[in-house]
């Protein structure tokens, strides 16, 4: 029991040693002297709390906030000494706010909870007692021997042991993982391959030892001892061996496999960031504010302590007649009194800190967020997804940020190739319906028409006939071309579906309905695609053939070698053999490997074509062939036989082979697929950039492919020079290269600069070199981070994190392998997209696509900044108007500690009489309309770094807040108290007339202030804030006028409001506290107004938000509906939906 609670605290981790041994189907040895190591469960933990530390943990984060800390401390003074006012006063108030926020995030957590059930019960299949047991995820073992089935995820990280294939090879994809796309292949050790069956398996004595768990992906070390007829057999295992958890099992029906990784210890798991408390800018800047008048509360206490015994160094004053102390008083040590009077003042102005101001902000937060996922604009109907919010805690961080880190596959892209354009022999064709058609001529046109039929063969059995010798010549070009797409590369096929396919005629996507291919990269399986939709079908390979089908002629190639791509060559070939005995290099690569080593074919017009292609935003290849004579390809398979067998060198002996090889090529045309972009990425990602948001891409995927996404996307712009640190294998020629990056961007200032790094380069730059990789990425406009493993993505945002500006990062991923970064980052946002629920699930927020981002911070993010920042400046001014009359009172009554307020108005201020107002307008306030925010992203700027909670803010709200203490102080005094005459007998005012008197000028002139403050008004602001004036009236006539007759203020109120100079004096007060205020504002706006206050005052009347008229009462909202449409009616006829010249800036009736 006490190992488990070790291991629980995190004191006694499950595993000491460097490696596991893991028992297969956990056979343990009957011998007895083994112990078996212990290892965690299967189960996901997401969660923050469990039900054991909930109260103690949350009571730990919410104590670290200043203000509860403080006011915890001052429920315990109270408790402990005498002081003026009760316990109560600030004991209820805590206890409100602990509740309400510990309920809060609560549920939050109660959601993290429910979302990680459903992942943890799971079902899934497991080998037990020589049967297949249908369970749950979260209860695999580990050493259990688990079934999965095609297209299903892996629960656990695997050892493969077989599959449905004869050799034990299984093809799975990482996208969720690693963000690549392509299929990968693994394979079982070969004892084991042949065990298929449960019943097979169950005879199977092995044991598997291993590495401890590690976050590399790529990495794993390990070897399976088998018993066999009585002999011991070793074999090695490695990455090929293991499939991961959140992989995807593809064309392969079923394998088995034995869990060696579980739950929290699984690489994926692993590669999550451990969750932390993020907390916003925006209260750090509360806490320093707190801290501010903490000092401030401290100050006062402390003058008002010494003063009281200057004061009472007069022995009249010390003690008076109508006062005597007590025998033990006047024994009792200077020292206790002096400290018991210093908390005795600290408890009196202890309202100066506004414990309210925390739980107004958690229901700002929490009621907050239900509006982004009320949002029509953020919902997706294709997949009838609709925003989420994991956390409410970031909502005014949306409106903070200045990096956006996001992933590329699934992101930015919609995980999808389409072949748009080739170019065959010089002539461009695009395709249109499975057809290639020239581009230029249409098919109906004479010149057209020839070059149609010319392509006919190839499309429909109908049109066979060649007119000439040129014709015939184009043909063949067309027919090798196409051969050649469908035959280089490493596309599978799934088995069983070639049966039947290209008999009859050919119908153009058809191949979509009944061939499911699998590639190595995206854009192999979108030209086979596309070939086959031209008619060149490719059939299947094994590892010896290869069949491509041609109008129902199925044609079986012999696979002689295969030179695999690699980022140096950058190209890929195959050496087929045709079934006419030809020997054929077929080559295919970026242009800049294939061009320079072709000696024919039309180089020139390709070239041209390519950089067509490239500026359309489309990946392209080059295709090209070399046929061999006997002697030669003898001379090839020689050199790679030498080549693959070498034992030292092995890899620069096969790339010098692979040169010689690929020349002296013939060129065959050239291709260009689209990497399908989501909607409006590319307007997304220019509307960050001109919101002055730095834009960074990072992604698993190849260089080459991550440049060209990056340039579709508008990530990179065409003119702009792109440097590249990739492929560095030491810290000084990384640190050389760094160095001529910054030399090139001083001497090209004016030039935009774009950054592309990989990962390896990336290490060494961030081991040694980190100031100058951070300032050569700071002068460049874009970076692209490429083959970057799931913590580097962490590193990288961490790194811009602790840099000395402290920047707000977001970042934004769809997989389980952008979950570090979601995580790292102050804002993580989850795409809800096709590679799991990993990043939406460990998101703070969630969206269906990436281009929702832009309205999630320009329009959302702007108002939940502007709207907490007022609250939170508000809170801190109508706390100094409170608690400041209440210190100036002390000077008139010998520092007695009296209360200037009734102890019902001190505990009811900040709760009930002030409250809702601050509430609603941090709910529902827009000081510019939403289309305005969404059209004008600059306008994002005005908000940037936190400018609305600057010191400079800060100070002019308190000063305002002493000023008008000191004018509702001073003016009721001089006014009202001074006078004898106010009331009808000859009585003049009392102590708690006064009080009260103060204490109605300030609750009317701080709520008249909100409303000042207020843009955009509803029916439920006016509600709440001329109600809360009428309640606090109508409260306090009830308070102290009829039932309690026995306090202090009974009967004052009314006293108060019968007198005529009261009221008159009320309004001449609360008028002179706003009058300056109303200027200040009037002058700043005509003379130095910002980019915002230009937007508001150039908005259109026609320009009612949704939120606005819905908000209204019905008769009102039909009105205003009514309005609306004549008048935009009107502006359509008037100037045909044409700029609106209200303004020297246009506004487009789309925009009213």
């Amino acid at each position: 029991m006490w190992r488990w609670v070790r291991q629980q605290l995190g004191f006694d981790p499950p595993h000491q040693s460097d490696t596991r041994t893991i028992y297969i189907a956990n056979r343990f040895p009957q011998n007895g002297l083994y112990t078996p190591q212990k290892f965690i469960d299967n189960r996901i933990i997401s969660s923050k709390y469990t039900v054991w530390n909930f109260v103690p943990k949350n009571l730990f984060e919410q104590f670290r906030r200043v203000a509860n800390f403080y006011f915890l401390i001052i429920f315990l003074v109270q408790l402990m000494i005498d002081t003026p006012t009760s316990p109560v006063t600030s004991g209820l108030p805590l206890f409100f706010v602990i509740t309400v926020t510990a309920i809060k995030q609560g549920y939050e957590d109660w959601l993290r909870h429910k979302s990680d059930n459903e992942v943890n019960g799971a079902p899934v299949y497991v080998v037990r007692s020589g049967g297949l047991v249908k369970t749950r995820s979260k209860n695999i073992r580990v050493g259990d021997i688990v079934r999965i089935a095609k297209d299903e995820i892996f629960p656990a990280d695997l050892v493969l042991l077989s599959s449905d294939r004869v050799d034990g090879s299984c093809h799975v994809t990482t996208a969720s993982l690693d963000g690549e796309t392509n299929l990968k292949t693994h394979v079982a050790v070969p004892e084991t391959a042949v065990l298929q069956t449960v019943a097979k398996l169950d005879t199977l004595i092995a044991v598997i030892e291993c590495q401890q768990p590690e976050a590399d992906l790529y990495r794993f070390i390990g070897r399976m001892i088998l018993n066999q007829q009585m002999e011991e057999i070793v074999r090695p295992l490695g990455p090929e061996s293991l499939l991961l958890r959140g992989a995807r099992l593809k064309n392969t029906k079923e394998i088995f496999g034995v869990a060696i990784y579980t739950g929290m210890e699984t690489k994926m798991a692993l590669n999550y960031k451990s969750k932390s408390q993020k907390r916003s800018a925006v209260e750090k800047s509360m806490n320093t504010f707190l801290i501010i008048y903490l000092i401030i509360l401290i100050s006062e206490a402390i003058i008002s302590t010494i003063l009281k015994y200057t004061w009472q160094a007069e022995e009249k004053w010390d003690e008076p007649w109508y006062n005597q102390k007590t025998e033990h008083q006047r024994n009792s040590s200077k020292i206790l009194r002096f400290i018991s009077d210093f908390l005795a003042f600290l408890v009196l102005y202890n309202f100066i800190i506004p414990i309210s101001l925390y739980v107004t902000v958690e229901m700002q937060k929490f009621l907050g967020s239900f509006f982004i996922g009320w949002d029509l604009d953020l919902y997706h109907e294709e997949t009838d997804q609709k925003a989420q919010v994991n956390t409410s805690d970031l909502n005014e961080e949306l409106g903070q940020v200045e990096y956006v880190f996001t992933d590329k596959t699934g992101t930015l892209t919609e995980n999808e190739m389409q072949f748009r354009e080739c170019s065959i022999n010089g002539i461009k064709y695009q395709e249109i319906n499975g057809r290639l058609v020239p581009e230029g001529p249409t098919p109906e046109s004479s010149e057209g028409l020839a070059y149609f039929r010319s392509l006919a063969h190839l499309s429909t059995s109908a049109h066979l006939a060649i007119g000439s010798e040129t014709e015939t010549e184009l043909i063949k070009e067309q027919d090798l071309f196409f051969k050649a797409v469908g035959l280089c590369h490493t596309v599978q096929i799934s088995s069983g579906q070639s049966e039947g396919l290209g008999d009859g005629p050919w119908h153009p996507n058809a191949v979509s309905s009944q061939l499911e291919y699998y590639a190595s990269s995206p854009d192999e399986k979108a030209l086979v695609e596309a070939a086959a939709r031209i008619g060149v079908v490719f059939m299947g390979s094994t590892e010896e053939t290869m069949e491509i089908k041609t109008l129902g002629k199925v044609e079986r190639y012999k696979l002689l070698h295969v030179l695999e791509f690699d980022s140096d060559r950058r190209r890929m070939s195959v050496i087929v053999q045709s079934p006419s005995g030809e020997r054929l290099l077929f080559s295919k690569g970026a242009e800049s490997s294939i061009l320079p080593n072709c000696i024919g074919g039309e180089i020139e017009k390709t070239r041209i074509h390519v950089d067509e292609f490239a500026l359309k935003g489309l990946r392209t290849l080059c295709v090209a062939y070399r046929q061999f004579t006997p002697e030669e390809f003898e001379e090839v398979d020689r050199r790679l036989f030498e080549a693959r067998t070498a034992l030292q060198q092995r890899e620069e002996k096969l790339a010098e082979a692979f040169h010689w090889i690929e020349r002296e090529l013939l060129l065959l045309g050239a291709t260009g697929v689209e990497d399908r972009l989501q909607d409006k990425v590319r307007e997304t990602i220019e509307a960050l950039r001109m919101a002055g948001i730095k834009i960074w891409v990072l992604t698993g995927d190849k260089h080459e492919t991550a440049i060209s996404v990056s340039l579709s996307c508008g990530h990179f712009h065409r003119t702009m020079n792109i440097l590249e640190l990739v492929n560095q294998k030491s810290d000084s020629e990384c640190a050389e290269q760094l160095r001529r990056l910054a030399r090139r961007i001083t001497e090209d200032h004016v030039i935009q600069h774009g950054l592309v790094v990989d990962g390896s380069s990336l290490s060494l730059a961030l081991r040694e070199h980190e100031k100058i990789f951070m300032d050569v990425c700071k002068s460049c406009c874009a970076v692209l981070c490429c083959r970057m493993a799931p913590l580097q993505k962490a590193k990288v945002i961490r790194l811009i994190k602790i840099s000395p500006e402290k920047p707000i990062t977001l970042a934004v991923g769809d997989g389980a392998n952008d979950v570090s970064m979601i995580q790292e980052a102050h804002v993580g946002i989850g795409i809800m997209g096709k590679e799991g629920r990993q990043a939406a699930r460990n998101s703070d927020y969630a969206i269906a696509r990436f281009k929702f981002l832009s309205k999630l911070l320009f329009v959302h993010g702007h108002f939940y900044y502007i709207r907490i920042a007022t609250l939170v400046q508000y809170f801190f001014y109508k706390n100094v108007c409170f608690i400041t009359p209440q210190f100036l009172y002390q000077f008139y009554c010998l520092f007695s500690q009296q209360t200037l307020y009734d102890s019902v108005y001190l505990t009811l201020y900040n709760i009930c009489f002030t409250s809702l107002p601050i509430l609603i307008y941090s709910l529902l306030e827009q000081h510019v309309h939403p289309h305005i925010l969404q059209n004008k992203p600059t306008l994002y700027r005005d908000i940037s770094k936190n400018s609305h909670l600057s010191i400079k803010k800060f100070l002019y709200w308190t000063v305002l807040g002493f000023s008008h203490a000191f004018i509702f102080f001073f003016g009721c005094y001089f006014l009202i108290w001074k006078d004898v005459s106010l009331l009808g007998n000859g009585q003049m005012f009392g102590n708690w007339t006064f009080g009260t008197s103060v204490f109605t000028v300030m609750v009317i002139t701080v709520t008249v202030k909100m409303a000042l403050e207020t843009h955009f008004w509803t029916w439920i602001n006016h509600v709440v804030t001329w109600g809360s004036i009428v309640f606090y009236f109508a409260f306090s006539l009830f308070y102290g006028g009829i039932f309690w007759p026995f306090l202090d203020i009974y009967f004052v109120f009314i006293q108060l409001l019968s007198s005529g100079s009261a009221w008159f004096a009320i309004i001449l007060i609360v008028v002179t506290c706003l009058f300056l205020d109303v200027v200040k504002k009037v002058f700043d706006r005509q003379l130095h107004p910002t980019s915002t206050e230009k937007a508001q005052m150039y908005t259109s009347p026609v320009a009612f938000s949704d939120e606005f008229i819905a908000l209204q009462p019905l008769p009102r909202a039909r009105t205003q509906l009514s309005r609306l449409r004549w008048k935009k009616i009107r502006a359509q006829s008037a100037q045909h939906m044409n700029l609106l010249k209200a303004s020297t800036e246009g506004r487009t009736v789309g925009s009213c």
